[in-house]
């Protein structure tokens, strides 16, 4: 199968250096600073930011506004919400210069963060977790954790399709059933 270019919309910025993967698709007025890596297929929305070095996986989607700074790992088919924005310094100040002391964030493979989250640096997002729309997350997310709030506070379980799963950790939407593992859940027999 023949892979297609990336389409970059003409009022982009792409600064020479950063990679962008087969089939992405880079829309209006977006920046994608030198170094940064786009996989194949991801969708950056209106207005996106990506900074130095930023690595985003293959099939992830972010929406308008988002700013997605220096530091920030996010893996694969995972969504971004519109306005979410990601921090890389713990303690800002505009007299203290702080660049090359960025706080690592990652986001793992198939999670969501929703509209107008703010992710404070130095959390680890875990697989197929769900961060609500609206939260500041302060602390490392399980796999599958639904959290939500100001601070975000685990508030139940999210199936890999994304449905909020029932007390008996079985999803209504897909039926996939999950145990219990320790501080997170795995998928079990359906």
């Amino acid at each position: 199968m023949k892979s297609r270019a990336a389409s970059v919309h003409p009022t982009a910025v792409i600064d020479k250096g950063a990679r962008l993967g087969a089939g992405a698709r880079i829309w209006h007025f977006c920046h994608v600073m030198a170094g940064a890596r786009i996989g194949a297929r991801c969708i950056l929305g209106q207005n996106v930011f990506v900074g130095r070095g930023v690595e985003i996986g293959e099939g992830t989607k972010i929406q308008n506004n988002v700013s997605v700074y220096e530091g920030v790992r996010i893996g694969r088919r995972c969504f971004v919400g519109p306005s979410a924005v990601f921090t890389n310094v713990k303690t800002p100040r505009a007299e203290v210069e702080r660049k090359g002391s960025y706080t690592a964030t990652v986001v793992k493979d198939g999670a969501t963060i929703g509209a107008n989250a703010t992710i404070v640096c130095g959390v680890r997002i875990g697989r197929y977790a769900v961060v609500g729309a609206g939260s500041v997350l302060t602390a490392d997310v399980p796999e599958h954790a639904l959290v939500y709030g100001v601070p975000a506070r685990a508030q139940g379980w999210a199936c890999r399709c994304g449905a909020v799963l029932d007390a008996r950790l079985r999803c209504p939407d897909c039926r996939r059933a999950y145990r219990r593992r320790g501080a997170t859940i795995a998928e079990g027999k359906r």
